[in-house]
């Protein structure tokens, strides 16, 4: 089995190999759709978006399609957007939580967890435009190792400990 899974992967945008042989690409959709960019001096550009996963999945309805302590680290980039127009691009590209986010959330992290090893690592992704950081660490029960900070988007980097 590969040693990573992506279980939000989308476009896979942030990766540099889109089709990385050590990763599980997982998205509850697969589509191909354009989206037309808007950027102030410039021209508008269309740009086709395709989302293609390996393994088509809804990680916030249903336990994850795997085994527990399976990957040595899980990439979970979950949406982080409340409200956003159904068509627009940003719903689009990135997807919508529910209003029940903070639950969604915390079910997600306790799946990555669960499939993770122990000292596994999972990289989590968050933008905190509608919903500030703080809410989702309260929310998800955890603390991370460490992390960064780039405008409004956070890396965080949280480990598994040991069984006991």
């Amino acid at each position: 089995m590969k040693p990573i899974l992506d279980m939000t992967a989308g476009s896979r945008m942030f990766w540099w190999d889109k089709h990385n042989p050590l990763a599980v690409f997982l998205d509850k959709r697969r589509e191909t759709f354009t989206v037309t960019y808007h950027n102030a001096g410039r021209e508008p550009f269309d740009k086709e978006i395709e989302i293609e996963p390996d393994v088509q999945w809804d990680w916030a309805k249903k336990d994850l399609p795997f085994e527990n302590n399976q990957f040595s680290l899980v990439v979970f980039d979950p949406p982080h957007l409340l409200h956003a127009g159904k068509t627009s691009w940003l719903a689009r590209k990135y997807g919508v939580l529910d209003e029940d986010w903070q639950n969604q959330l915390k079910r997600g992290m306790d799946e990555a967890m669960r499939v993770l090893k122990p000292y596994g690592t999972v990289m989590f992704k968050w933008n905190d435009d509608q919903i500030k950081l703080s809410e989702v660490l309260k929310a998800i029960g955890r603390k991370p190792i460490f992390g960064d900070k780039k405008a409004k988007t956070h890396w965080l980097v949280f480990m598994k400990e040991a069984e006991k």
